[in-house]
């Protein structure tokens, strides 16, 4: 079967698991030094099976959603517990939810950001209109539409 990345027994290079994951050979070689992956040697060649390619994809998960990679290898590790996954399972539940709870917390400090600076660009846009209108960012093009009609006019006469 060519190319069939779901089956266990394939083996898979360094460029392989870059390009389909597109991350570079250092983050790969970081990875095993924090002991996140371990690949097999082949003389000087990294040979990566089914089970580093399937940690690799959680470890791109997980820090795509802000987890640390401690916390990464800590859920990584419990696949090892024979319990059907459980222990896993609910460390990785508590890990989460305390991630949804910071990522809420950051969109609320976000969403308070933007209406503080919708606000004082209101009050600035207000007292330029009033002191310098010449200076207001739409200005520009106003002027510019403003000419071409002027220049029309002139035109026209």
């Amino acid at each position: 079967m060519p190319n069939d990345l779901r089956r266990p027994a394939r083996t898979f290079t360094i460029r392989q698991l870059c390009q389909e994951f597109k991350c570079t050979p250092r983050a790969l070689r970081f990875y095993e030094d924090k002991g996140l992956l371990t690949p097999a040697r082949d003389g000087m060649n990294r040979v990566y099976s089914y089970r580093d390619r399937a940690r690799l994809q959680l470890i791109l998960r997980g820090k795509r959603v802000g987890l640390a990679l401690a916390e990464i290898g800590e859920i990584l590790d419990l696949y090892e517990v024979d319990d059907g996954g459980a222990t896993q399972n609910a460390k990785s539940l508590g890990k989460f939810r305390q991630r949804i709870v910071a990522l809420q917390a950051q969109r609320d400090d976000i969403d308070n950001a933007i209406l503080e600076l919708e606000e004082a660009s209101k009050r600035l846009e207000a007292h330029l209109a009033q002191t310098r209108p010449d200076l207001l960012p739409q200005a520009a093009d106003y002027d510019q539409v403003l000419r071409a009609r002027l220049g029309d006019l002139e035109h026209a006469k």
